[in-house]
């Protein structure tokens, strides 16, 4: 009994000679915490007493708008004379605009009942008969509603741009995947490419290629490839050791290694890529409509500029029919990858696919012998009358006048003066070098060093380029918007996984959500609350939404069973189930969703400058406009590195998952 009280005693001895610095080698965070506190008390006095406070000193600012103007001027001037656009950018423009006349004529010439009947043989070929018949009508839904023309146009530019984004993503992949230089090299200009908005992407490219069919390609290019080369690389180096080892000691030569077992083995990375590709470069496909793109994204910047819910909604959606079956479509042969062959034998193989051409041409030659090949005007559904009406209806009774809450008028007022205001004004009211060292706290707690510091020189980048404020504006509309996202999503996840029922009710309306395009949020959340940066968070927090909802009910799902069940057995409620058990072990899931959140939300406020949200958003919107490299570059640099601060203080690095974990 001396001995068992002895114990406790001998242990709480050895606690105290461990002293503070063992407490805090148990501490990391704290560890970290305290040493940067004890940098910033020797440096932060000097850096004030030289520089001040307050907003971003402009002796540390570099003015780029000289150097950018000039560039501006000099495309500007040898756009039609210069040899580089003569004889390069000229020839990439012809081969765009043709590549995209040729495929829209083939469109043409299989007419609606070839392309819809084409559509649906891929589908069952590739996923089965159920997606075929989704396939089906949704061409036949997207001719009902009067946009058969548009969405070929579309159809047509999204073929010519994927093809492209898919040949220059498989070129980096293989570059990255098989070399870890390139890897390293290849690793930060994705990274960027990946944050920048899309936005920014057509400014460069209308000064180059003009307003039309080629800049719109491009820019899809550019904004489409970076998942493609990701994956392609993560593929290629995540091959089994084993299979590479055994096909290595055969004596194959560095290409029969590449085609025989790397690519094979990545297949299903190499398709994950294709489906994400797919899904950036429609989404952008829509955004480009503001250069020319035409098709459905100018339908819907059309209905923006008039604020018509109804023309906004009916080019709206067959874009997301598009998108659910070109993601259904990939995703499912994605999964057959491996899988046994079902359906009958005689349709396996070549000659299935020859089959459905076969059935694919008579359907076409059919149509264009009864001239087909355009959709009847006079077999379409007029739904922008009616749901205008509804809106108009919304408009009047929930603008103003409601009881209690006032209406969305006095919401969006309320946010603003109440949520945005404040924000704005602390973020801007602080000392300039209080902001980056909440940065650098944030960044290093979640991450390394290495994280701190590229959050804190990409914070910096921010005040030398000379858009301190507005950058602070953005931010403070992105953290307003992330904050009621998570509350939104987190809440709505949490009924989810605990309800099978009210996820299968959830999964058709978060598709539709999350593949509609960002413009189309825009058009009623400004019916709803007006123009200003309200609009601009509400549409925000509804295109994050479906991501937070998504990856936050799939990782309270993915909890240990065994742990669950092990705190039911010890008698804890679902409370507690919830906050000991699930958040803990969804940690990397939750931050996951949150990291998206932060994303997503920042490529919606940007556009939000369409609606007067202001800030950085306006000055790229103001530069593609205008055609001012200067104000639209520097901006678009701007969000880079807003984005990439972001990322890092809500993305923990592997390392620190793994110590974690």
């Amino acid at each position: 009994m001396a001995t068992a009280q002895a114990t406790p005693a001998r242990s709480v001895a050895t606690g105290a000679r461990r002293g503070p610095l063992a407490a805090l080698r148990d501490r990391p965070a704290a560890a970290k915490l305290l040493l940067l506190a004890l940098v910033a008390a020797v440096v932060v006095p000097v850096v004030h007493g030289r520089w001040g406070g307050g907003i971003w000193p402009e002796a540390l600012t570099a003015d780029l708008s000289a150097p950018l103007g000039e560039v501006t001027d000099w495309i500007v001037s040898n756009r039609d004379s210069h040899p580089l656009f003569l004889y390069f950018f000229g020839h990439i423009s012809n081969a765009v605009v043709l590549s995209v006349r040729g495929v829209y004529l083939v469109l043409l010439a299989l007419g609606w009942a070839g392309v819809t009947v084409f559509g649906a043989a891929v589908a069952w070929r590739v996923a089965g008969i159920r997606l075929a018949l989704t396939a089906g009508v949704s061409f036949l839904l997207c001719g009902l509603l009067g946009m058969w023309v548009p969405t070929m146009q579309t159809l047509a530019l999204m073929v010519v741009a994927v093809l492209a984004s898919v040949v220059l993503g498989l070129l980096l992949g293989l570059a990255a995947g098989l070399s870890d230089r390139v890897f390293r090299i290849l690793r930060p200009v994705l990274d960027t490419m990946q944050v920048l908005p899309a936005f920014a992407y057509l400014l460069p490219v209308v000064l180059v290629f003009g307003i039309g069919v080629p800049g719109a390609v491009l820019a899809t290019v550019v904004y489409a490839a970076p998942p493609m080369a990701r994956l392609t690389a993560l593929g290629l180096r995540g091959a089994d050791s084993g299979v590479m080892e055994a096909v290595t000691s055969l004596g194959a030569t560095g290409w029969q290694r590449l085609l025989s077992a790397r690519l094979p083995l990545a297949r299903k990375e190499l398709l994950l890529g294709l489906n994400q590709t797919i899904m950036m470069a429609l989404s952008m496909a829509v955004i480009a409509s503001v250069i020319g793109a035409g098709g459905l994204g100018d339908r819907v910047y059309q209905a923006l500029s008039s604020v018509d819910v109804g023309a906004a909604l009916a080019a709206g959606i067959p874009i997301v029919l598009l998108a659910v079956v070109l993601d259904r479509t990939t995703e499912a042969a994605g999964h057959r990858i491996g899988a046994e062959p079902t359906g009958p034998a005689l349709l396996r193989g070549w000659r299935g696919w020859t089959l459905a051409a076969v059935v694919t041409a008579a359907v076409a030659a059919a149509g264009r012998a009864t001239d087909g090949r355009v959709w009847p005007e006079d077999v379409t559904v007029a739904i922008a009358g009616p749901v205008n009406t509804a809106k108009d209806w919304m408009v009047d009774h929930l603008y103003t006048g409601v009881p209690v809450v006032g209406g969305t008028a006095d919401l969006a007022s309320h946010f603003t003066s109440g949520v945005l205001n404040p924000l704005r004004g602390g973020l801007t009211g602080l000392p300039w070098w209080s902001v980056l060292l909440i940065v650098a706290a944030l960044a290093w707690t979640i991450g390394t060093w290495r994280t701190a510091v590229t959050a804190v020189l990409a914070m910096a980048a921010i005040g030398v380029l000379g858009v301190w404020e507005p950058a602070m504006d953005t931010l403070s509309q992105v953290l307003a918007a992330v904050a009621v996202t998570l509350v939104i999503g987190f809440g709505v996840a949490v009924g989810a996984a605990r309800s099978e029922r009210l996820e299968r009710l959830l999964r058709p309306v978060l598709d539709v959500f999350q593949t509609m395009p960002q413009f189309v949020y825009l058009i009623p959340v400004v019916a709803l609350f007006g123009v200003g940066r309200a609009p601009a968070a509400a549409a925000a927090v509804v295109y994050a939404l479906p991501a937070v909802i998504r990856i936050t009910t799939q990782g309270l799902r993915g909890v240990d069973p065994a742990a669950m069940e092990c705190a039911r057995s010890l008698g804890a409620t679902p409370g507690q189930q919830l906050r000991q058990v699930q958040i803990p072990l969804a940690r990397p899931s939750l931050l996951l969703a949150v990291n998206q959140a932060v994303v997503l939300v920042l490529a919606v406020v940007i556009i939000g400058g369409l609606v007067g949200s202001g800030a950085l958003g306006y000055d790229v919107v103001f530069g593609l406009a205008q055609g001012d490299l200067a104000t639209g570059l520097v901006a678009g640099a701007a969000i880079v590195c807003l984005g990439l601060m972001l990322d890092r203080v809500t993305q923990p690095t592997t390392r620190r998952q793994r110590q974690e974990s």
